[in-house]
């Protein structure tokens, strides 16, 4: 099962995402499983390492995320992976733009597997990150559950 999500810039959210799923998958004893990545939909931060906040967050839960560097969804996306998962409606809509057919379903918003559907907001501009790291916990879990049924 190859599962990319999407964020904006792939320096906060995504990696989160990409970084805790890995987490998730490692401790269920399914990471031959799954292929795990991230990606932006936007080129402002292409090349650059993780959000710091961001770092610190995952490396309290003992992930090391250092050598993570952004980069942009590409047309063969699609084709490469089962599950494109955004982070946010605005997410979605770019990557509709990319993809304006999507005959297998692959695309999705990571809360819309829950029980709670809605976006994942933003920490760069709500500087709350513990709630995003709460929101892309739930998400990966409820992803997981459903994926391994």
């Amino acid at each position: 099962m190859r599962i990319l999500f999407v964020c904006h810039g792939n320096i906060c959210r995504s990696p989160m995402a990409e970084y805790i799923m890995k987490e998730l998958v490692r401790e269920a004893g399914r990471q031959n499983d799954f292929y795990i990545a991230s990606a932006a939909t936007s080129t402002e931060e292409i090349g650059n390492s993780v959000y710091p906040p961001v770092q610190r967050l995952l490396a309290a839960r003992g992930i090391d995320c250092r050598e993570k560097r952004a980069v942009q969804v590409c047309a063969t996306d699609y084709a490469r992976y089962d599950h494109i998962v955004c982070m946010d409606r605005n997410n979605l809509r770019n990557i509709r733009r990319l993809f304006p057919a999507d005959p297998q379903k692959k695309i999705s918003l990571l809360m819309d597997w829950t029980d709670t559907p809605h976006d994942v907001a933003d920490p760069w501009y709500t500087r709350d990150f513990s709630a995003a790291e709460q929101d892309v916990e739930v998400g990966c879990a409820a992803l997981l559950a459903q994926l391994s049924r």
